[in-house]
């Protein structure tokens, strides 16, 4: 057969094939709810890699998208002081939540389900931020952060959509920290767990001497001049901004510390932030109720709340996947004991940043981590909605 017949019999069949498809067909509401029940379901290794197997939204580009809820990913670790590649972290974290799902996701511990509750969660996909400029970058991060806390919300239980973000190095909590300053218009607390200690040299006459991590900045070659932007400084510079409230009754927390210091000056400017320590070791003389009773004292469960987790609170035994690990952290289950207990706090948006999946083991130890603290912190987000609720909300849920 010559190739132009060949040819010409291939568009024959084409044409034929395409002239019985059935895309004119209306499908009812039956016939969708039984495709769904015959091919929806998928097991965790299954299907697209969003967390927990949610819904994928490109929200940043689909503005018309109401949720609740939005997962965000930040892939971002240029601003890292030791090893990177927490780029990858929302990557890794998504695929440790496969085992997640709407179908088996009941918290026995809250006794309900947050994927099949009144919030509309929903994965909103990642930030585009560019790997060559950190100027830009946590440009780009804060206009997402503010595009995003702005849309609308499908529940009355919300009046604002709460983010979680994925990092992502730490950095990304001071782009975070400026739209929320900008979408509730005042300062806000934080819950801030990690290994190390932000802190900077804060004198009245000179205030404008920070630390750009726990060390003497001397230790940096600060002969060329260094960025402010780093992992380590975005406390600082929040302070500096007036993103964090400083009154004297609303202080923020520090909680899981352990590093190293420049001495006993950190602890002095760190106080002078209003921040208040609670060090890894205090869990062995206090307990996990003691560290929740402490955090609970401090925040309270009325004033706005930002959740922001390093996954270096945990020890290197239990998250080895991280740019700056710290041997004698808290476990895994000692910390998600710790998340459960504050689950009346008003959590205005969180973040899991520092997984690095280079660095963790092939169980992915610290990824699966990461997913469980996610997975917590919804589950109080959506508690606490349903506590708002009032009985006539509660009343008219149940006929529901």
């Amino acid at each position: 057969m010559k190739l132009s017949t060949v040819s010409q019999f291939l568009a024959t069949v084409a044409f034929t094939t395409g002239c019985n498809h059935h895309s004119d067909k209306e499908w009812t509401k039956d016939e969708l709810d039984q495709l769904e029940a015959k091919w929806g379901y998928e097991w965790g290794f299954e299907g697209i890699g969003t967390f927990a197997h949610l819904n994928y939204v490109k929200c940043l580009t689909e503005p018309e998208e109401p949720f609740d809820i939005a997962i965000l990913g930040a892939p971002f670790d240029t601003a890292v002081t030791y090893r990177p590649g927490a780029r990858f972290g929302p990557r890794a974290i998504r695929h440790a939540s496969g085992r997640q799902s709407s179908v088996r996701g009941f918290n026995p511990r809250a006794s309900m389900n947050p994927y099949q509750n009144w919030a509309k969660i929903v994965d909103c996909g990642d930030i585009p931020i560019t790997p060559l400029d950190n100027s830009v970058a946590q440009t780009q991060m804060t206009e997402a952060f503010k595009q995003l806390g702005k849309r609308k919300t499908t529940s009355a239980l919300a009046t604002k959509p709460k983010i979680v973000t994925l990092g992502g190095d730490h950095s990304l909590t001071l782009p975070a920290l400026r739209a929320l300053n900008e979408i509730y218009g005042k300062p806000v607390q934080v819950l801030h767990f990690d290994g190390k200690m932000i802190v900077c040299e804060f004198r009245a006459n000179q205030s404008n001497q920070a630390h750009l991590d726990t060390w003497n900045p001397k230790a940096y070659p600060s002969y060329w001049g260094a960025t402010a932007f780093t992992h380590g400084s975005m406390f600082w510079l929040a302070n500096e901004e007036g993103l964090l409230s400083n009154s004297s009754l609303e202080q923020s927390v520090h909680a899981g510390l352990r590093t190293r210091l420049t001495g006993e000056i950190d602890n002095e400017d760190d106080t002078a932030q209003n921040w208040r320590r609670f060090s890894a070791d205090d869990i062995d003389i206090v307990g996990t109720q003691g560290i929740i009773d402490r955090i609970m004292g401090i925040l309270g469960t009325e004033n706005p709340v930002y959740l922001s987790v390093d996954i270096d609170v945990l020890d290197p035994a239990f998250a080895p996947g991280t740019g700056t690990p710290e041997a004698g952290g808290w476990s895994t289950r000692e910390f998600i004991r710790i998340l459960r207990g504050i689950e009346g706090l008003n959590l205005v948006g969180a973040d899991v940043v520092e997984v690095s999946p280079a660095y963790q083991g092939p169980g992915e130890e610290t990824a699966v981590a990461a997913a469980q603290i996610v997975y917590e912190m919804v589950t109080s987000m959506v508690k606490r909605g349903l506590g708002s609720m009032g009985k006539e909300d509660k009343r008219h849920k149940d006929e529901l």
